[in-house]
């Protein structure tokens, strides 16, 4: 038998049935700044079918049931599958269904990339593991473009809206994902030292065909319909096309081995794969794989940051609705002095990594204007750095509100918290992206000095922010042998020059003001709740949080 023992008070209820983008201000905000108001209604619907009951156990689900590799058939023939949760597709056909697969490409306007970013964001928020394939698929339609044969033939289902996950050849499926692979086990992110090889089958050069042998020691999302690959031929490395059927209809000869036991992404598959003679067609000029997958790169290191902004978002509104909703010592957390200045604390941090991912995706929409492109080139990975890196201590912080209850895998927390490092680690870890912007630098000077250029401007009447656009004038001067060593000091400042700038640009004055104050000011340190003055604390809260 039986009997109560206690009454249940003071618990939270889950945070379900609200709009993800009415909800955020600053995003909304930003989709009109960047001439995206056309996608507005599209966002509006989406944002509260993403905020549903439903759909955010969709994201629940894909992470309770991970997928799981299907190596041979009942009868022995190799099928090198892995299968989902049906949770898992029905994340994947919301994603594709919205365009958020090749958006800036099927509706090339002014704002393309601003809508295709910030539904991206929105969904960041319910599930990121879903959001690989969706980004490599998205990244590596600039590079198949330049193959017009190759693209004529995927052109239509690389750009459907509905989701197949079917396997099959090529020509049978009503759309297409593509991965990609680029690190073994002797190089991780030194892809120089890469031992795929490729022979010649029919010819040689771009568009030619070629059998790969060799293996990758990370090779996302191995149910992709194909994959652009780095293997070596006579002339260095290059890129190949590498679907899973061959052209005569037979499985491609691309072997999973198992698949990666990850800390957090676990929705996704990571695998570990071999060729033996894998069907593959060359994809740019031979001996210029690097320069021609690092095109993809680009766009995939965006997309680090807008996921990271998500899972920022989303960890910050879990932390605020909490506060609002528990109590402890006779108030709501919320209304606690110390608790409302983290929680203003975070949602300045949250506000300035919107506006920058914004701000990025702007950017990726011109090609010719050298500041545009200096925003594109040096502050990406700049902020593919900083944004990532700053999500692993956001996440934490908002956990730490929720308390015991954070720390378990029933709530939204942990997931979150896992789900975290891996943006800061994939498509180049915080050293590789820091020596990116060093180099970026030195090959677009002229565009950095406009970057800086526009910072002074913004900086003129606020004596903090001008402090650190000095300083990263300053460091042009740093001896050549010390500049990459002090590395991450100059990208830090970088990242933070820019946020302050857009905050100015962007957000109420007080609260831009408050965001660079609190990050020149030593004494708040890297900490959050270290504000200085409580009066803007219930405007900065009001602002990100309006529910």
């Amino acid at each position: 038998m039986q009997w109560p023992t206690h009454e249940v008070t003071n618990q939270v209820p889950e945070l379900e049935n609200y709009n993800v983008y009415t909800s955020d201000q600053a995003l909304r905000e930003g989709v009109q700044r960047g001439q995206a108001a056309w996608h507005d209604e599209n966002l509006n619907r989406f944002g509260a079918e993403l905020g549903s009951k439903e759909v955010l156990a969709l994201g629940e689900l894909a992470n309770s049931h991970l997928p799981e590799l299907v190596t041979h058939d009942r009868v022995g023939n190799r099928l090198d599958a892995v299968q989902f949760h049906p949770s898992w597709h029905q994340l994947l056909g919301l994603l594709r269904r919205e365009g958020l697969h090749a958006l800036p490409w099927m509706q090339p306007q002014a704002g393309a990339q601003v809508a295709r970013a910030a539904g991206y964001f929105m969904q960041a928020q319910v599930e990121a593991g879903s959001l690989c394939p969706t980004t490599m698929t998205f990244a590596s339609i600039p590079v198949l473009r330049n193959e017009p044969k190759l693209f004529s033939i995927l052109e239509s289902k690389l750009f459907s809206r509905e989701h197949d996950p079917r396997d099959l050849p090529l020509e049978q499926k009503k759309s297409i994902m593509v991965g990609m692979g680029m690190t073994e086990k002797q190089g991780g992110s030194d892809v120089r030292t890469n031992s795929t090889v490729a022979r010649s089958l029919n010819g040689t050069g771009r568009g030619a065909d070629y059998l790969l042998t060799g293996h990758k020691w990370f090779f996302s999302a191995p149910m992709c319909d194909a994959h652009l690959v780095l293997a070596r031929t006579d002339a260095g490395l290059s890129c190949f096309f590498v679907p899973r059927w061959r052209p005569d209809g037979s499985k491609n000869a691309v072997l999973v081995q198992r698949l990666k036991d990850k800390l957090g992404n676990r929705s996704n598959s990571s695998s570990e794969v071999e060729f033996q003679d894998a069907y593959g067609i060359m994809v740019g000029d031979e001996g210029r794989g690097i320069p021609t997958i690092i095109e993809m790169a680009n766009y995939t290191r965006l997309d680090c940051v807008i996921g990271s902004a998500g899972l920022m978002r989303q960890a910050f509104v879990q932390a605020a609705h909490h506060a609002r909703h528990r109590s402890a010592f006779g108030k709501r957390l919320a209304e606690q002095p110390l608790m409302r200045n983290v929680l203003s604390d975070l949602a300045l941090e949250s506000e300035a990594a919107t506006v920058l991912m914004l701000r990025l995706a702007r950017a990726f929409e011109s090609s010719g204007d050298p500041l545009e492109r200096a925003w594109r080139r040096i502050v990406t990975p700049a902020a593919k750095f900083w944004v990532c890196k700053r999500a692993l201590e956001f996440t934490g912080e908002c956990m730490e509100v929720w308390g015991g209850n954070g720390y378990v895998e029933t709530g939204p927390m942990a997931r979150m918290y896992r789900e975290a490092p891996v943006n800061s680690i994939w498509e180049g870890s915080g050293n590789v992206m820091c020596l990116d912007v060093l180099r970026a630098v030195e090959r677009e000077a002229e565009g950095f000095l406009l970057l800086l250029n526009q910072f002074d401007q913004a900086a003129a009447q606020h004596p903090s922010l001008r402090t650190l656009v000095h300083a990263l004038r300053a460091d042009l001067a740093t001896p050549p042998e010390q500049r990459e060593m002090l590395a991450r000091r100059f990208v830090q400042r970088l990242v933070l020059a820019a946020q302050g700038t857009l905050m100015l640009q962007n957000a109420p004055t007080p609260v831009a003001e408050a965001f660079i104050a609190s990050r020149v000011d030593p004494d708040c340190g890297r900490v959050y709740g270290t504000l200085a003055t409580a009066a803007l604390q219930q405007r900065i809260l009001e602002r990100a949080w309006p529910v």
